[in-house]
């Protein structure tokens, strides 16, 4: 496998519940600013249950109903039963929620 989306799902692997992360922020911590939507492209290919692609937003917090394979609102109610809170109807409070990968607590 490529070394980008391995590093892409080592990565998201590292998000906590309760938290979320954004495909720019994925992009420039894997070494490739700028390749938000490479990003998006590994993750809709990923078939791997270990990866919590959910925990992915895009950069205002918005979810992706083309995430939404089983049923419409999957990746919000995982979301939400993690207890991310939503702010402006369909968007992650990024403020509570967004995942800083230096904090260790």
């Amino acid at each position: 496998m490529d070394p980008f989306p391995q590093r892409v799902y080592a990565l998201v692997r590292r998000v906590p519940a309760g938290k979320v992360t954004t495909y720019g922020q994925l992009a420039a911590l894997s070494g490739a600013p700028r390749s938000a939507r490479a990003v998006g492209a590994v993750l809709a290919a990923c078939r791997d249950p270990s990866v919590p692609c959910h925990r992915v937003v895009d950069r205002l917090g918005g979810v992706k109903p083309a995430f939404d394979t089983f049923a419409p609102g999957t990746q919000r109610a995982l979301l939400e039963s993690e207890g991310v809170t939503f702010t402006r109807g369909s968007r992650v409070d990024l403020a509570a929620h967004l995942w800083n990968p230096w904090d260790v607590g």
